[in-house]
């Protein structure tokens, strides 16, 4: 008896092992709900009981949750993300939102390098379809739905990311996955609905689709980069614009001398 417990204990510790290589690789996201008991054993090639022996082992290594009515999901691998003190800051102090921006055109710009140069063709095809159903978003949504087009704004620089085939760097953005769709809701509800800003960054991710696309990684980081810096740069503009208005409507109500 004890011998079959030790035996079924270094079977879960096997299957874990393979499941946990595939979340540090990102081939499973945080948040991904798992697939069904019966796909994830044809695609392991493992029996209905060796997989709940290694989930048991992951969810006791913290990488596997299961909830009710939700099934079993991976778990954040940095916490709860929404609850951070960086996204109470983020939210209290919307000044982070530059400081963020500046981060997202570091690591922006060397995942798109990276893909360009080790992103496969499967790769590809998922970047040309995050791409197309952001484009056809932009031209059949309105702008006053800007989180759902944020969404897939995000999704496609993520696919870039996830073409990068850097697992760090991949885990990293995706535990900014609620600071980075802040930022990116608000280059849409500022910028969108402005014809010259929006025309600038459909140019922009056009050429940064282009760039990892046609495996060109150099122009592909300075694509992503100047994509981000543009949209800081706009935003900056926006902001003093706005103070500016603020501060004469003041003088007029008499507020100042």
């Amino acid at each position: 008896m004890v011998e079959r417990v030790q035996e079924r204990r270094q079977v879960g510790d096997v299957v874990a092992d393979r499941i946990e290589k595939l979340i540090a690789e990102g081939v499973l996201k945080m948040g991904q709900v798992l697939p069904s008991e019966r796909l994830q054993c044809e695609k392991l090639g493992i029996s209905r009981s060796a997989l709940r022996e290694g989930l048991k082992v992951l969810r006791g290594r913290g990488l596997i949750r299961t909830e009710q009515g939700r099934g079993s999901y991976v778990a954040s691998l940095m916490g709860n993300r929404d609850e951070t003190p960086m996204m109470h800051l983020f939210n209290n102090h919307p000044r982070t939102l530059f400081d963020l921006l500046e981060v997202r055109a570091l690591l922006e710009g060397e995942s798109a390098r990276l893909a360009a140069l080790r992103g496969t063709d499967a790769d590809f095809v998922l970047i040309q379809r995050r791409y197309d159903e952001m484009v056809a978003a932009h031209t059949t949504r309105p702008i006053q739905d800007p989180e759902a087009l944020a969404k897939l704004d995000h999704a496609f620089h993520l696919a870039i990311c996830d073409a990068s085939h850097n697992p760090v760097l991949v885990h990293t953005l995706q535990s900014l996955t609620s600071l980075l769709l802040s930022s990116v809701f608000a280059s849409v509800k500022n910028l969108y609905h402005r014809p010259v800003h929006k025309r600038q960054l459909d140019r922009q991710h056009a050429r940064l689709h282009h760039a990892v696309m046609e495996r060109l990684p150099i122009q592909a980081k300075r694509a992503a980069v100047d994509h981000i810096q543009s949209i800081r740069d706009n935003l900056r503009d926006i902001e003093t614009e706005e103070q500016r208005l603020e501060r004469a409507t003041m003088r007029l109500e008499g507020w100042t001398g």
